[in-house]
């Protein structure tokens, strides 16, 4: 089925899918399962790494990723019954590591509120990320999830105060304000909730004064802790990146040709350089420190994308 929208993105449509599994088995990361209620995404950051996923229904990583948005209707039941099975170990599910639980798609189906409800039930813990201030809705929710299971976090992931920057990076997320009144209100009711620094874009968004603003800005808004990372540029998500950001920074893609390859070329790197990355890690952990901050765990340079197309019974 097939439902039309509009905004300023252009009009979207939303495909209601059923899901025949609900949670990835992650390996090499900090948690055990992944779930992830859509795909697609209208917050259209440029720089997304789950724009590849797209491909997968012969769709453009980079026009079609925030017009068409797959919606996983079933998914709570099918995340029920997966829960229910006596082998089930109650293990860690991380939400939204490929694209928003909280984009608006959730303002209507709510889909991502049915799933934690059922981690509820099942005394399930849950780490959630999100650019989504749609998320204190479920500050029920998230606190219910807390208490039957043991843990409930929540990443809040912001990279600039500079709001008219994230407009050319992600053109339909909230804006820094909003993202950190609604880390405040999560803090206020209990919720576990941080600062993810990701993805950090080199010479755009890395610079240290800002970053210092940022980190303390979080503190200041009840953050528990932050954790930092940098861009990850497949192929075709770097050809979108480099069409869609050239003209505002010129200079800034032409390094990024030099470290991840040239538009429609062979990848020369999925990364930025080690050594930015370590400086910006540096420099994250000694201000969060200084601010009280800490990091979660190490985090490896792991990317968890939902499973190819197979798990799903395509209604379109």
């Amino acid at each position: 089925m097939e439902v039309r929208g509009t905004g300023s993105l252009g009009a979207p449509t939303y495909h209601e899918i059923e899901a025949k599994s609900a949670l990835n088995r992650s390996r090499g990361g900090p948690f055990a399962w992944s779930l992830n209620p859509y795909r697609g995404c209208r917050h259209a950051c440029h720089y997304c790494y789950a724009r590849t996923t797209h491909a997968f229904f012969d769709l453009h990583p980079g026009k079609d990723f925030a017009r068409h948005i797959f919606v996983k209707t079933n998914l709570a039941d099918v995340l029920r019954r997966e829960l229910s099975r006596r082998s089930w170990r109650r293990e860690n599910v991380a939400i939204g590591t490929a694209t928003d639980p909280y984009q608006p798609a959730e303002g209507r189906y709510k889909v991502t509120e049915a799933c934690l409800a059922v981690l509820a039930e099942a005394r399930t813990p849950a780490r959630i990320t999100t650019k989504g201030s749609l998320i204190v809705r479920d500050i029920d929710l998230l606190q219910e999830v807390r208490d039957r299971a043991g843990s409930c976090s929540v990443n809040m992931s912001l990279t600039s105060l500079d709001a008219a920057l994230l407009r050319k990076l992600e053109p339909g997320v909230a804006s820094p304000r909003q993202r950190l009144n609604a880390m405040r209100r999560l803090a206020n009711n209990g919720i576990r909730v941080g600062l993810a620094l990701a993805p950090i874009l080199p010479g755009i968004t890395d610079s240290p004064a800002a970053l210092t603003d940022l980190v303390r800005a979080a503190a200041d808004h009840g953050a528990a802790f932050v954790w930092a990372g940098t861009v990850h540029l497949e192929p075709a998500v770097r050809d979108w990146l480099l069409e869609t950001l050239s003209p505002t920074f010129p200079e800034v893609m032409v390094s990024y040709r030099r470290w991840f390859g040239a538009p429609g070329g062979p990848a020369r790197a999925r990364y930025s350089p080690r050594s930015m990355d370590e400086r910006i890690e540096r420099l994250v952990s000694a201000v969060g420190a200084d601010c009280g901050l800490p990091r979660p765990e190490a985090r490896p340079r792991v990317t968890v994308l939902p499973q190819l197309p197979q798990q799903l019974a395509l209604n379109i």
